[in-house]
């Protein structure tokens, strides 16, 4: 009994002990070996080893010293979207919605398909990835025979849909189908939606096809839509008939062709290379003549040119196609299709750039035939047949124009062309590149008379000195022209041209009179300077009476050229004193020139400039208001001058220099020098007086030149009398003749002693005059 005690106390004790030891461990520790050690309690129990932990699904478990935590996988989150949570929280991992969380994870063209734990991305339907992990457009159309026989299929971003050809239709009725495939059958439909257009539908073995009514064709696809064809361009061909046979020829097969059209013949006979080969060659050849000499025939020609390629673009195969030849060079851009096309285009040549939109160019797409042409055609000349045809610009009164850009025609399949939705854009590069001057935009209206260019419909864009950028709202034949303003022949302006014109001719008529018929100071530098007088007195006396004698064209055009060669025939003689004086100085002996070379050199080569610029462009003389050069023109006059001038300076250079080395040598002939060095101050000042002249004339051009208009009428018109002042008043011998003649009238008879005196004077003076050359100035 007692040794029951004594074990039960004992047991007492122990449990005391461990009880004791164990509550003093904290949360999380286990006593063992008398310590407190943490307890793992993430630990995997191997009794339960599927056992979740304390975490749950989902979570991972993570001990730390006295405690543990819990952290959800990746994809997962708790219910207020956090990762990490203790097991007091009672919190569980569920997955993240990454496709709701971010509704941009994905690219353009992708769905976001949630998965657990994760997401993926996936193409739309009818899309496919490519390597750049994008989307890329699966062309279902590419699958042979999807939409079945007599249907087309139509591709569209993700999908496609089929429709039925011309012709044809579903038997559903639907415009356009995909799944389930219907069958497409003939129809000739007879509402407002018939394809043919202007023609009747028929059922035939091959499906259905159009018969065109009179005027109208479909180029022989007999299932495509009917269009209208005027065959009245080809008609009025009698000019050609008669000027250009081989024309003629070529207009009455394209009528005839054209006619058969109409009619629904077979229009296979018409190679489309050969026609417009020929075409062209035509055209080229007709440019190369003079046919083309007035405005009802450009215009005839312009109309033909267009209606001749517009009836020629159906049959063309190639999509674009480029020639070129002396007189034209063209571009042409060929389409056919089922759908009516879209977008802008551009073509171009040497001297032009066209931009133009598709649509422009294939008309009402519920009209399209189904193929579409444009051509640019520009021409090398045509500019030289025109240049005088603007009645249509409505000018202002001081104000002219020219041509300064070559002339091109644009024409398109479509006949629809008076009022463009969307305008056209031409970049013309100009003839003549001048600062400062206004381009206008233009076209060649035939309606306006028998043909004029005209302004209406078209506008400038941009425009400096190398090119101009056109907009116009129809389609015709454009061209650039430069405006110039003419100086206003004020009342005053005239008084000063004829008085100075009038006094510059009385001071010639007497400086020709002195260098003729006075013997005593004859020489061959008098002989230049009457010929001088004579080329300026004939050009003034043209100048006053022909002028502005514009009514008759051709005499204006006679006046302009005589006008032409007389100024350059007076810069040629004074080239010639040049020339004579160069060879006073360097020559010893044989210092005069022969008549005959004065006369070949003072008139036989501006006669040869005259005839080679009336000959290669007879139009440039004579314009709208004066019986003078025009201006693109004035440089056959000016080009001359300003070279004569040059070679002036440089035989004046040379000779100023000789005189110079002959006035510092040993034993200089004093006399002779002097009177060389005068006569060359002289040469200069006349050279002066003539070249400034032509320098203010250079300025006549543009707007507000009054100051210079003023300037050059006053130096041309007092030319004649500066002239005779330094010709005749400056020198002493004439004013000794003058003195002699004049005392024939005043002064009684004198006797004989005295008249064999005055003899023998005059006869020692004339010695003295052959021996100098000239007298002293």
């Amino acid at each position: 009994m007692a040794g029951r005690r004594k074990l039960l106390l004992l047991a007492l004790y122990l449990s005391s002990i461990l009880a004791l030891s164990e509550s003093s461990c904290s949360k999380g520790f286990n006593f063992a070996n008398g310590e407190c050690i943490d307890e793992d309690e993430c630990a995997t129990d191997e009794d339960y080893p599927d056992d979740t932990g304390p975490c749950g699904v989902n979570a991972k478990c993570y001990n730390t010293i006295g405690s543990f935590f819990c952290k959800c996988d990746s994809g997962f989150q708790t219910s207020i979207k956090s990762s990490n949570f203790t097991a007091e929280s009672s919190l569980m991992c569920s997955d993240i919605n990454e496709c709701l969380e971010n509704k941009d994870v994905c690219a353009r063209l992708q769905n976001c398909i949630n998965t657990i734990p994760m997401y993926y991305c996936a193409c739309y339907e009818g899309f496919v990835a490519n390597v750049n992990s994008d989307c890329d457009d699966v062309d279902e159309c590419l699958t042979e025979n999807i939409c079945g026989p007599n249907a087309k299929c139509i591709n569209t971003p993700g999908s496609y849909y089929c429709i039925c050809n011309d012709g044809f239709g579903s038997k559903s009725g639907r415009d356009n189908f995909t799944l389930p495939r219907e069958p497409c059958e003939a129809v000739c439909s007879t509402d407002e939606t018939n394809h043919c257009g202007n023609g009747t539908c028929h059922i035939g073995a091959s499906g259905p096809y159009c018969a065109c009514h009179a005027g109208f064709t479909n180029y022989g696809h007999k299932a495509a839509r009917c269009t209208a064809l005027d065959c009245d361009a080809f008609k009025d061909t009698e000019d050609l008939k008669e000027n250009v046979p081989i024309a003629h020829d070529l207009m009455m097969q394209l009528e005839r062709r054209c006619e058969d059209l109409t009619k629904g013949e077979d229009p296979r006979a018409l190679d489309d290379q050969d026609l417009l080969s020929r075409l062209l060659e035509i055209m080229d050849y007709i440019l190369s003549t003079k046919a083309l000499d007035d405005n009802r025939k450009v215009s005839i020609f312009l109309d033909t040119v267009e209606s001749a390629l517009r009836m020629t673009g159906p049959f063309i195969k190639a999509p674009r196609i480029r020639r070129s030849s002396a007189y034209i060079e063209l571009e042409l851009l060929s389409l056919k299709g089922p759908a009516s096309p879209q977008g802008v285009v551009t073509l171009s040549t040497k001297p032009v750039m066209l931009n133009i939109r598709l649509e422009t160019v294939a008309g009402d797409p519920s009209q399209y035939p189904g193929f579409a042409s444009v051509f640019l055609l520009s021409y090398d000349n045509l500019e030289t047949f025109t240049d005088r045809f603007y009645s249509g610009m409505n000018a202002q009164a001081n104000q002219s124009f020219v041509i300064n850009s070559k002339a091109a025609t644009v024409s398109v399949t479509n006949a629809d062309t008076s009022h463009l939705e969307e305008p056209v854009m031409l970049t013309f590069h100009h003839l003549t590149q001048v600062n400062g001057s206004r381009h206008v935009c233009v076209f060649w209206n035939a309606s306006r008379g028998n043909g004029s260019w005209s302004a209406d419909g078209c506008a400038t864009v941009e425009s400096n000195s190398r090119f101009t950028v056109c907009s116009c709202s129809h389609l015709s034949t454009f061209a650039v022209l430069m405006a110039l303003y003419d100086v206003e022949a004020t009342f005053e302006l005239q008084v000063v041209t004829w008085v100075g014109l009038s006094l510059s001719l009385i001071c010639l008529l007497i400086c020709i009179l002195t260098f003729s018929l006075i013997r005593s100071i004859q020489s061959p530098r008098t002989t230049i300077h009457l010929h001088l007088c004579v080329s300026l007195f004939v050009a003034a006396l043209i100048f006053l009476v022909g002028i502005s004698r514009t009514e008759n064209q051709s005499t204006c055009a006679v006046i302009a050229g005589l006008l032409h060669f007389f100024f350059l025939a007076a810069f040629c003689w004074m080239c010639l004193e040049g020339v004579q004086l160069f060879r006073m100085v360097i020559l010893v002996f044989n210092t005069n020139f022969r008549t005959l070379y004065m006369m070949a050199g003072g008139y036989g080569v501006p006669a040869v400039i005259v005839a080679i610029c009336a000959l290669v462009k007879p139009r440039g003389y004579g314009t709208r208001r004066y019986c003078w050069l025009k201006v693109d023109f004035i440089w056959s006059f000016l080009g001359p001058a300003c070279v004569i001038i040059a070679i002036n300076i440089f035989f004046f250079l040379i000779t100023a220099w000789k005189l110079a080395q002959k006035f510092s040598s040993l034993n200089p002939d004093m006399n002779t020098l002097q009177k060389i060095k005068a006569f060359t101050v002289t040469a200069v000042a006349q050279l002066c007086v003539l070249g400034t002249t032509w320098i203010f004339g250079c300025f006549q051009f543009e707007e507000s030149t009054t100051v210079m208009s003023y300037l050059f009428t006053i130096f041309a018109s007092l030319q004649g009398l500066m002239l005779f002042v330094m010709h005749c008043l400056f020198s002493k011998q004439v004013r000794d003749e003058y003195g002699n003649f004049l005392s024939r009238f005043s002064a009684p008879p004198k006797k004989n002693y005295s008249e064999f005196s005055s003899v023998s004077s005059r006869q020692h003076a004339s010695a003295s005059s052959q021996d100098t050359g000239e007298s002293h100035i």
